[in-house]
């Protein structure tokens, strides 16, 4: 394994905190656009299973003609930019951007962004957390540097989703925030700015209110698990995969405005049957959507084999809008 090394190439430097599946993503965008990634984790040995993990993901894309529009010109010379590293002081001395890819918990990320707040010098270096829901002002309030601190939140798989949520605390830097959407769209994703924290940041709210109006149908006996689920495969999903609610509405009728006139009251007055949400955990209609999932979707025992199907149809896609690009 490369620990602690350097390249006199690429863009500037990258820390990236954490080794396990979005750590790795973050590796494989970061070097496909020309930055050199200091990969660091407390465990030598995954960090080493990470770097052979990357050049797996970089040949996959290089094979899918996903590299094409990257100033790498191989998936080799994008991996010789990363480098493994078991210092965390190493990691990100001199790095442009940090990127922390901890577990999903207040506390750990409480302690490993004071970590990082005691070990960084310069002023210039952001500090991103790829938390999906902890707001940043919740582990950075009492940070030395925490007007540099800032979440930037991606879709897994980042390297095929190119969804990024950028979201700042109240205290930080407004140069953070437009550097870091630079950052992100010269990396090749699509990077949404929260003007404000709010629970669950976008992705999450959006998705969310899906999922409940989901539950209510097949709660109240209107519809099985499996047709919710055909309605957004068959239906709403093929056109929000590549346009919008809004633009929906817009093309709808003649323009917004329009659409509102049209259709504002019918969607109000249904709006106001799906307030309130119902219970998840430990429900009845939670089994039941469980058994139908495995019965007629995925058992329990293959969920490993469907993922990596939904990852390939995720990568043909990528790959189609790639093409639709050109």
């Amino acid at each position: 394994m490369k620990l602690g090394m350097t390249s006199e190439k690429g863009k500037g430097k990258i820390a990236i905190i954490g080794s396990g599946l979005i750590g790795k993503s973050w590796s494989v965008l970061f070097c496909r656009a020309g930055y050199e990634v200091c990969l660091y984790d407390i465990d030598e040995k995954q960090v080493s299973n990470a770097l052979s993990g990357i050049l797996e993901s970089l040949k996959e894309l290089e094979g899918k003609g996903l590299l094409k529009n990257s100033i790498m010109k191989s998936a080799e010379e994008a991996h010789k930019l990363v480098h493994g590293c078991d210092d965390i002081a190493k990691a990100i001395e001199g790095a442009d951007y940090v990127q922390e890819n901890t577990p999903e918990n207040i506390d750990v990320k409480k302690k490993i962004f004071g970590n990082l707040d005691n070990l960084v010098k310069n002023e210039h270096t952001i500090i991103a957390s790829s938390t999906s829901c902890i707001v940043p002002s919740r582990f950075t309030e009492k940070l030395e540097h925490r007007k540099q601190c800032i979440v930037a939140h991606p879709v897994n798989p980042p390297h095929y989703v190119p969804l990024v949520e950028i979201v700042p605390a109240p205290w930080t830097d407004s140069s953070v925030v437009e550097r870091t959407k630079a950052i992100m769209k010269d990396i090749g994703q699509a990077p949404v700015i929260l003007n404000k924290e709010v629970n669950g940041f976008l992705l999450n709210r959006m998705q969310y209110a899906i999922i409940m109006e989901g539950w209510r149908l097949v709660e109240d006996g209107v519809c099985s698990p499996e047709d919710v689920d055909t309605v957004m495969s068959k239906g709403l999903g093929l056109r929000y995969s590549f346009m919008g609610p809004f633009e929906t509405m817009h093309l709808n009728a003649g323009g917004i405005l329009d659409y509102c006139v049209k259709y504002g009251s019918n969607i109000e007055k249904i709006c106001e049957n799906q307030s309130g949400s119902r219970q998840l955990h430990g429900s009845n209609t939670a089994r039941v959507i469980h058994d139908a999932m495995c019965k007629t979707s995925v058992p329990v025992d293959n969920l490993d084999e469907r993922r990596t199907w939904r990852d390939k149809r995720l990568a043909a896609l990528a790959v189609h809008q790639a093409g639709q690009q050109d």
